[in-house]
């Protein structure tokens, strides 16, 4: 199983724009081959800052969401959005 967190931080606006934007299309990543799960995070301090944390049976699993139509039709809805540039990590739990 695969972990995936990607941070993101928007303009005021961005930040507003981008929450319909996410449930929107989150039924759809839950239907994409090894989704297990999505969930939206908001940072406690930066009302402006988000994250994904998402489940994935493999890294193929994640690759092949990637490479989607689904994934890059959201990523250009979503670029314009940003304050500075995403950040992603590929975890495991260890314990």
């Amino acid at each position: 199983m695969l972990i995936r967190i990607v941070k993101m931080q928007f303009t005021s606006n961005g930040a507003n724009l981008f929450e319909p934007i996410f449930l929107q299309v989150k039924p759809q990543i839950l239907q994409q081959e090894g989704c297990l799960s999505v969930e939206l995070w908001r940072d406690t301090l930066d009302p402006n800052t988000y994250f994904t944390y998402s489940l994935w049976q493999s890294p193929q699993d994640l690759a092949q969401y990637r490479a989607s139509a689904l994934f890059l039709q959201t990523w250009r809805q979503v670029k314009p959005l940003f304050a500075a540039p995403a950040q992603a990590w590929s975890v495991e739990k260890l314990a």
